[in-house]
């Protein structure tokens, strides 16, 4: 895949060198300690979120924690979804240059490569999305990613995985749904290979924007939609366009942010700095989860108890049939080498921990029914 800027050596390398240039030529008149005057680097980095959802505020942890570290020498231009380009349209803005960075997921550049959505909202094989960030890190992940993106795709970009997101509601319906049966028909909002998922099961799938939602809700565009967790739901004003809120499912069981790199403007920083921006991924991650145990239990209750929203936990007939429809589509799947290596990998890696995960957890929900008796009775 060829660039569409010009010269990637770009304005980036010639303003380094310019400085650099600069601060030799000045270093004959002035002593070297002069370089603490130097401007810090700008990284202009776009989300895929709208300006009020909370995944800006998750997008704002890391940035503070680059210019922190960094004691102010890179700072982020820190911007919306539409701000350059539109919500799904970030990976092609980072692989070009127009944008240095992003803040995204991968399932949003899925048309490029059905492989991108293992990354994040792949087969659930029974790890959670802590067990699925560890296999990137751990387990191979990284690797398969860079033969995907840089080797088959040829995008010029780097990329890092953070925050591990809880699993993702099956969403919101304008009435009940018990069964598998009760799905047909239905116009729906996911994305990624959630999207092959769902439509197999007889639902009508549109991959929207987290923005676009709730507007296609109101139009009769889809008459059921999913995105992310209760804060974004809330955010986005899904009590208004439906009051039946399904958690617990197997269509997006795990799940991570995608922070992206141009890679000429990686390349470009002086070492420390690079390290800082790519380890700021790990410190936002732990800040992201505590954030989000906060706001998304504070939020849930609030859809419950100040909007009336009944909620529910998705069925085990609907799980089961999700299941099933994961196994005929993974047989599909595993016909891409790619997709076959990926999933061999992360099958071996789920059955190994999550072995370990399973064995070794207590029942929390007993002890939470210990404590809190008739809590989970929803």
């Amino acid at each position: 895949m060829q660039k569409t800027t010009a010269t990637t050596a770009t304005r980036r390398s010639l303003l380094r060198k310019s400085a650099v240039a600069g601060g030799v030529a000045a270093s004959s008149l002035i002593a070297a300690p002069a370089v603490v005057g130097q401007a810090p680097v700008v990284m202009k980095m776009q989300t895929s979120w709208p300006a009020a959802d909370i995944w800006m505020d998750f997008a704002r942890e890391y940035t503070t924690r680059v210019e922190e570290m960094s004691g102010g020498r890179l700072t982020v231009d820190l911007l919306p979804a539409g701000a350059v380009v539109g919500a799904f349209q970030v990976m092609d803005a980072v692989h070009d240059g127009v944008l240095d960075a992003a803040h995204t997921v991968p399932v949003y550049w899925y048309g490029k490569s059905k492989a991108a959505s293992f990354f994040g909202t792949g087969p659930v094989f029974g790890g959670s999305a802590t067990t699925m960030l560890s296999w990137f890190y751990q387990g191979g992940g990284a690797e398969l990613y860079r033969e995907l993106t840089q080797d088959i795709l040829g995008l010029d970009v780097y990329g890092f995985m953070g925050f591990p997101m809880p699993a993702q509601p099956f969403g919101w319906f304008k009435q009940e749904v018990d069964t598998a049966a009760d799905l047909q028909g239905f116009k729906y909002r996911t994305v990624g290979l959630a999207a092959d998922l769902l439509q197999s099961m007889g639902m009508s799938v549109a991959q929207l924007p987290g923005g676009e939602i709730v507007p296609a809700m109101e139009r009769g565009v889809i008459d059921a939609f999913e995105f992310n967790n209760p804060s974004s739901d809330l955010r986005f004003g899904s009590p208004d366009v439906a009051k039946h809120y399904y958690l617990s499912s197997y269509h997006q069981a795990s799940e991570s942010f995608e922070f992206l790199f141009n890679r000429d403007f990686f390349d470009d920083l002086e070492p420390d700095l690079q390290a800082i921006a790519k380890y700021a991924v790990e410190a936002a991650s732990t800040s992201n989860t505590a954030l989000a145990m906060e706001n998304y239990s504070n939020d849930l209750q609030r859809i419950r108890d100040e909007f009336g929203v009944a909620v529910h936990r998705t069925s085990q007939d609907i799980l089961q049939a999700q299941l099933q429809a994961w196994d005929q589509l993974i047989a599909e799947l595993e016909e891409d080498d790619l997709s076959k290596r990926i999933m061999d990998s992360q099958r071996a890696w789920v059955e190994k921990v999550t072995y370990y995960e399973l064995m070794n957890a207590p029942d929390y929900a007993l002890a939470y029914e210990h404590y809190f008796p008739g809590r989970l009775a929803l």
